[in-house]
C-alpha cells in the first residue's frame, strides 16, 4: 500500500466520525443559493455524476445538496428484470463481494471477513436465519443513485438500528479496515419473503448524515443505542413489492443483502468489482425440497 493510501486509512481511526458527519450534514441542508449551487456543481464535476437519468436535471431545481444527492430517477430508466424468481440489484453501484456465508463469517476483502452475528446486532437467533446462506454487498459510490430498493417482494418483520463508527466504505478502506461492516453504524431491515427470510443492511459511512427508510424516516434513536423496532403486529404490517424503494442514504454508502441457505443462486456473470444498476438480475431463487429444508433446520438447531 502506498504511503498516501496508508495515511488515508490511518487518519480514519483518529477522526471524530460523528462530529464530522453532523457538520457535513448541516452544510448539505444549507439552502443559501450560491452555496448550494456551487457545492452541487463541484460535486458533479469532481465525481463525474451523470445527470441525464435524474428526474430533475437542472441544479436550480434542488433546494439543497441533500435533495440533489437523494435525487429521483426518471421513470423507466431502470427497468426491472422480469425473470421468474429473480433477485434484483437493490441500487446503482459496484459489486463489492458476494458468495456463501461460511462458518458465520462474511467475506469483506482479501484477508478480511466479519461476523454475521455482529453485523446483525449481536443477536444469535437473528443470525441463525442466514447461517450457511448467501450474501451480496453493493457499494454505492458518491456518483451513484443513492436510493435502495427491494431485491424481492417482502413483508417487514423487524428493523434494528446498530450504532457504530463511520469509516469510509470505499474499496481502499474496505481492503484494510478489519470487520468494517460490522463496526460501522447500520440499519438492519429483516423481511419475510417467498424465498425465506431476507435482510437488507444499510451501512453508514464517513460523512453520512442520515440513513432513512420509507416507513420510519430518519433512523437515529436517542443516545445512539442499539434499538429494535418490531413490525409483526397486523396493524403495523408493511409490505413492499419487488423493486419498490426501501430507503436512502444522505451521503454514503453500502447495502448488504442476505438470504438463508439454499434459497438463491447468484448469476454466473456476477463478479467483484463489476458495476451494477438498480433492477438488474443478480440471482434466482432455488427450488428447495421440504426434505432438504428440514435437514438443514435440524442442523441449525443442533
Amino acid at each position: 500500500m502506498f504511503f498516501k493510501d496508508r495515511l488515508f486509512v490511518l487518519t480514519q481511526y483518529l477522526l471524530p466520525h460523528h462530529l464530522l458527519s453532523r457538520l457535513i450534514g448541516y452544510a448539505a441542508e444549507c439552502r443559501v443559493h450560491w452555496f448550494k449551487i456551487h457545492l452541487i456543481a463541484w460535486f458533479i464535476h469532481h465525481y463525474k455524476v451523470d445527470m441525464r437519468d435524474a428526474r430533475v436535471e437542472d441544479l436550480e431545481g434542488y433546494e439543497n445538496f441533500n435533495a440533489f444527492f437523494t435525487r429521483f430517477l426518471k421513470d423507466g430508466v431502470r427497468p426491472l428484470n422480469k425473470a421468474a424468481g429473480g433477485v434484483l440489484c437493490p441500487g446503482d453501484g459496484t459489486i463489492s463481494q458476494f458468495g456463501t456465508i461460511e462458518r458465520g463469517r462474511i467475506f469483506q476483502a482479501k484477508g478480511h471477513s466479519y461476523s454475521l452475528v455482529e453485523l446483525l446486532g449481536g443477536d444469535a437467533d437473528r443470525a441463525s436465519l442466514f447461517m450457511g446462506g448467501e450474501f451480496v454487498t453493493v457499494y454505492l459510490s458518491p456518483r451513484d443513485y443513492h436510493r435502495v430498493h427491494m431485491p424481492v417482494a417482502g413483508t417487514l418483520r423487524e428493523m434494528v438500528y446498530i450504532p457504530g463508527r463511520l469509516f469510509s466504505v470505499n474499496p481502499l478502506t474496505v481492503a484494510h479496515v478489519p470487520e468494517l461492516f460490522a463496526r460501522n453504524e447500520r440499519v438492519v431491515c429483516l423481511f419475510d419473503t417467498e424465498h425465506g427470510p431476507m435482510a437488507v443492511v444499510l451501512v453508514g459511512a464517513m460523512i453520512v448524515a442520515s440513513i432513512e427508510t420509507v416507513w420510519a424516516g430518519p433512523v437515529n434513536p436517542p443516545r445512539r443505542a442499539l434499538t429494535t423496532f418490531g413490525y409483526d403486529a397486523i396493524h403495523a404490517r408493511i409490505r413492499l413489492e419487488k423493486g419498490a424503494e426501501l430507503g436512502h442514504f444522505k451521503l454514503g454508502s453500502t447495502a448488504i443483502v442476505l438470504f438463508g441457505p439454499w434459497q438463491v443462486n447468484w448469476v454466473d456473470a456476477l463478479d467483484a468489482g463489476r458495476p451494477v444498476r438498480l433492477g438488474q438480475l443478480l440471482g434466482k431463487a432455488r427450488a428447495v425440497s421440504p426434505t432438504t429444508m428440514c435437514s438443514h433446520q435440524g442442523a441449525v438447531r443442533a
